[in-house]
């Protein structure tokens, strides 16, 4: 029988801080689908300026610009536009990049290319003693990035990755794959050459996938 270890108080803590980061996170993206559907935001479409459709830190840096965006004379042509840009100024003060300040300082000297602080310290506290993992591939199969089996009679099918596992770490190791493919084609180093060759073969986002899966079995 296999025990799940006691975590201790300084992995609490840090869990503890990711959990409020993502609070923060879902209440930033609340904010951002909020903000596109209130009258001010429609009168900056309706003078040209465009709306992100994805939802995500460099949107947040885009509806900050456009939160100081409207027009001196909106006051002019629409009576009630001051009385909306006061209803929607506490919504721009919340995009304020708070969102790091719940993991506080850490440290930058990472070896992994797409595990910085915030993915590393959110598996070392849900994980603890790797030990318990025989090998990469169990920690990996655990974070739900290895494909499902259907397999019968002998022969083996392979389909997407099962997405068992936390979902939180899953979703920032595939984000941080994601950041290191897009200055792959820049670079010639022997990991970098690899990752062009698996785009060359498969798309994308299967790339993206089995990037995290080995980051996940380097850690391990």
């Amino acid at each position: 029988m296999r025990f799940v270890p006691v975590k201790a108080v300084e992995q609490q803590d840090i869990q503890a801080a990711h959990r409020m980061r993502a609070i923060l996170l879902r209440h930033r993206t609340a904010l951002i689908k909020q903000m596109r559907g209130l009258p001010s935001d429609a009168i900056l479409r309706s003078r040209g300026h465009r709306t992100r459709s994805s939802v995500g830190p460099s949107t947040a840096a885009h509806q900050r610009r456009r939160a100081h965006l409207v027009l001196p004379d909106a006051a002019d042509r629409t009576p009630s536009a001051p009385a909306r840009n006061r209803r929607t100024r506490p919504l721009h003060r919340d995009l304020h990049p708070l969102i790091h300040e719940a993991i506080g300082a850490l440290p930058q000297d990472h070896q992994i290319p797409g595990v910085g602080p915030i993915p590393a310290t959110a598996i070392v506290a849900a994980v603890g003693d790797a030990r318990q993992f025989p090998n990469g591939r169990h920690l990996a199969a655990w974070l739900g990035l290895v494909p499902r089996q259907y397999s019968s009679g002998g022969k083996s099918r392979l389909h997407r990755i099962s997405r068992r596992g936390d979902t939180y770490l899953r979703t920032l190791l595939i984000h941080g794959a994601r950041a290191v493919l897009r200055f792959v084609k820049s670079r010639t180093d022997v990991h970098c050459v690899w990752l062009q060759q698996l785009i060359g073969r498969r798309e994308y986002n299967c790339t993206v996938l089995a990037l995290a899966n080995r980051n996940a079995r380097v850690i391990h």
